[in-house]
């Protein structure tokens, strides 16, 4: 268990973090966000309850405060739907 949250939170990481790196849209880096917060709880579970990785779970706590402010300021309540190609 402990190894499946490890690589989880790894892989999920990388994932969300190329999927801002594409800049495709508000919306579309809001849930690249969500899988960030997944990232860092595996992350955060992984680090505490490993003996090696201690120092990983308490910089995933300072990562998940941070990613929760993310999927806040791109889905959060009050914005705007995105302009289409139509403009509308």
């Amino acid at each position: 268990m402990i190894e499946i949250l490890e690589w989880y939170g790894a892989i999920a990481g990388a994932i969300a973090a190329f999927m801002i790196s594409l800049n495709p849209g508000t919306r579309k880096v809001g849930w690249a966000f969500v899988i960030f917060v997944t990232s860092s709880i595996a992350l955060i579970a992984w680090g505490f309850l490993s003996d090696k990785g201690i120092g990983i779970g308490v910089q995933n706590c300072v990562l998940l405060v941070i990613n929760l402010i993310g999927v806040w300021r791109h889905l959060g309540p009050g914005k705007p739907p995105e302009p289409t190609a139509s403009g509308g």
